[in-house]
């Protein structure tokens, strides 16, 4: 609706996690890199958490992406490289098999079988849990024998029962000499730890070497992860928000990507409505108003509700005149 007015190709504050959008602030950078170097240590399970709408599934899609591509370019020896201040993991010439299971609310033999899916594993659709066991097994060391890593993330894991956290355990018991045959990335929300803290799940616990928590964005952060994204999608110089809707946006989001995207998405609208260039403060309130998961929610804010319901029409009218 307004991407002809502020000069964007597509729409800056989407929803749908889209690698080219990933902004690589500090926070989100080093989750990336952990993610990188410990699946070039082999390590078995990692642990990524965070809150809703902090970015876990554009992170693991990211992860999954670089996997494909090989990592950062190598700077001199070692198993690691060095840009910017950041250490990445260099991981040209490995060779990945990558699955990635969005919805592991799965019994242990429907979980296994979809993961089977992924791997491009033939399972027969009427196989038990111990033959599809089997077969991944047989999958896993024929992988091991090409010298391929296999890398499974499972997104939402906090969903997931606990039988089935259960069997997935005891399939990365299988390892070589060097290292594990499976290697497994949870992404959950903060609910994870509290189900990883009971006692029929204590081993996998044990088993996780790397974890991070993602917190959002940092209010120093804010002003270019919103600049990056109008530039990513097309427009010149990425400065819509004028410096007191940076500050409102942090306060009604508190850095909370997701809540970011949809207030940013709602303020550029009503600045398009009124035919102004640049988003202000009051844009930002009127769409946080409007938004029930933005803060805080007093009398002045229900005031502006209404004010950013009269502003939605003037909007409409304007857009049909």
């Amino acid at each position: 609706m307004y991407r002809a007015h502020f000069g964007l190709r597509e729409p800056p504050f989407g929803l749908t996690p889209d690698t080219s959008f990933f902004f690589a602030c500090s926070a989100y950078q080093e989750a990336l890199n952990i993610l990188l170097i410990a699946v070039n240590n082999g390590e078995g399970f990692l642990k990524i958490t965070g809150e809703v709408g902090t970015g876990k599934t554009l992170l693991c899609r990211k992860f999954l992406s670089s996997l494909n591509s090989g990592g950062a370019p190598q700077v001199g020896a070692g198993t690691a490289a060095e840009e910017d201040g950041l250490v990445y993991a260099d991981l040209r010439g490995k060779r990945f098999i990558t699955a990635y299971v969005p919805n592991p609310y799965l019994e242990p033999r429907s979980l296994l079988a979809a993961l089977a899916e992924e791997l491009g594993v033939t399972v027969d659709k009427d196989a038990d849990l111990h033959h599809v066991t089997k077969a991944l097994t047989r999958a896993l060391l024929g992988f091991a024998r090409q010298d391929k890593r296999v890398v499974v993330c499972l997104d939402e894991a906090q969903a997931m029962p606990m039988e089935s956290l259960e069997a997935l355990r005891l399939l990365t018991n299988l390892e070589t000499e060097k290292r594990k045959l499976m290697q497994v990335i949870l992404f959950g929300q903060p609910e994870l730890e509290h189900k990883l803290n009971d006692q029929p799940v204590r081993q996998l616990k044990q088993r996780i070497t790397f974890q991070y928590h993602l917190r959002g964005l940092a209010k120093e952060d804010l002003p270019d992860y919103l600049g990056h994204r109008l530039k990513v999608a097309g427009h010149l110089d990425g400065r819509v928000f004028d410096k007191a809707a940076v500050a409102m946006m942090y306060r009604v989001t508190g850095g909370i990507p997701r809540l970011v995207n949809i207030v940013a998405h709602k303020a550029l609208m009503l600045a398009y409505g009124e035919g102004k260039q640049e988003a202000t403060s009051r844009h930002v309130a009127l769409a946080a108003a409007d938004t029930p998961a933005a803060k805080p929610r007093t009398r002045f804010w229900r005031w502006l509700g209404w004010g950013a319901a009269v502003v939605s029409v003037g909007c409409v009218s304007w857009v049909l005149l």
